[in-house]
């Protein structure tokens, strides 16, 4: 057997994708998204409404309009106030053991507040993870 005779191994391109903008530090990255900001510059606003994301950062451009958090975030925000409301309930009914009715009225509305305060932070850290990440949205592009 010749060497033209061997067949070619195939071999995947191991290049890193590049970002189509700079990739903010974990960090700032998240935090600069929970405020509502860009995660990449910290500027420009990054929601136009209550969650819908804006189609570009009015400071870098960064299009953040093709970022796709999908259902991440009410399931990060589902855990969150999970956690937070979840002990103090169990304690209550330890020590205490209010009627149920009692429960409810207390807790239902505190558990709709709490999820409804977290969930645009939430998605924007969502955000921010994302652009760390390098989940551009490249693939949406049609």
């Amino acid at each position: 057997m010749t060497s033209s005779d061997t067949p070619a191994t195939w071999a995947p391109d191991r290049a890193a994708p590049s970002a189509p903008w700079p990739r903010p530090g974990l960090r700032e990255g998240l935090w600069r998204g929970a405020r509502g900001r860009c995660p990449v510059c910290g500027e420009g606003q990054a929601f136009r409404g209550f969650l819908r994301v804006a189609e570009a950062c009015g400071h870098c451009g960064a299009p953040l309009g093709r970022l796709r958090a999908d259902d991440a975030p009410p399931y990060f925000t589902i855990f969150l106030v999970g956690h937070l409301v979840v002990p103090p309930i169990l304690m209550v009914e330890r020590l205490y053991t209010p009627p149920m009715w009692l429960h409810m009225a207390v807790w239902l509305p505190m558990i709709a507040v709490l999820t409804t305060l977290l969930l645009r932070p939430v998605k924007g850290a969502t955000l921010g993870l994302m652009c760390r990440l390098g989940i551009t949205g490249e693939d949406q592009k049609a």
